[in-house]
């Protein structure tokens, strides 16, 4: 029962009003060091595994923060480029009300899983969505693997690409994930079993934490009871 937090990097200068994509050296700004520092103090008593970061500085940033913040040692904050940025292609630096006036625009609104950015550099939504599930897999049997099927562990990435592990965890098509929101430093939380994924938190900005960390087995758990892959119906307690 491997649990996924995945953050979204704090806010840029160009977080808004210009697609920032793979540009480089695109950093957080005053507001965003304050929110990945407030929300390493809110994480900072889960018992996270690992940490794993989007390659671009933005998210690096973030993550470095969270891990800092922690109040036992995580290890060193881990790289995985399958958590980049969508590559926009010819789209990337350019502003937002500039891009609405693009045909493309509609498309990636209305039917995001036939979008393709455009220039040699560009790629699909749905190869995006791809990549990002297939690493949120293999991280799920290494940390299972190193430290137990209940482990915790953290993926700091971009708003796409986590609308676009959400929706896969909620069985949703792909064009239907312009329907969830990811904030700058927001927290979005799956827990992944062997039957389903349950998408516990979504799009989190404040509060308190402490029911992310897994309980224990319940008693009459099991083959004969409630195991940790059932909903309970009814919604349980």
């Amino acid at each position: 029962m491997t649990t996924l937090l995945l953050v979204r990097h704090g806010l840029t200068a160009m977080t808004g009003p210009v697609l920032a994509g793979w540009t480089p050296g695109v950093r957080l700004d005053d507001r965003g060091r304050g929110q990945a520092a407030r929300l390493a103090e809110r994480l900072a008593a889960l018992p996270i595994a690992a940490v794993v970061t989007s390659p671009l500085e933005r998210c690096a940033e973030t993550a470095q923060a969270i891990a800092a913040g922690h109040d036992a040692p995580i290890g060193p904050v881990q790289t995985d480029e399958r958590f980049g940025e969508v590559r926009y292609g010819d789209w990337t630096g350019r502003p937002l009300k500039e891009l609405a006036e693009e045909p493309l625009w509609r498309v990636v609104q209305a039917h995001p899983s036939a979008a393709r950015f455009p220039g040699p550099d560009g790629e699909s939504l749905a190869a995006a969505q791809h990549r990002a599930v297939t690493a949120v897999r293999d991280w799920n049997a290494r940390v299972a693997a190193e430290h137990g099927p209940d482990a915790l562990y953290l993926v700091c990435s971009h708003g796409d690409i986590i609308k676009s592990v959400v929706a896969d965890a909620l069985g949703l098509h792909l064009d239907q994930f312009q329907r969830i929101q990811a904030d700058p430093a927001s927290l979005t939380v799956i827990r992944y079993t062997e039957t389903r994924p349950f998408v516990v938190r979504v799009n989190d900005t404040g509060g308190d934490v402490a029911a992310l960390v897994p309980p224990p087995p319940r008693e009459g758990s099991g083959k004969a009871g409630l195991g940790p892959e059932d909903a309970p119906v009814g919604g349980g307690a």
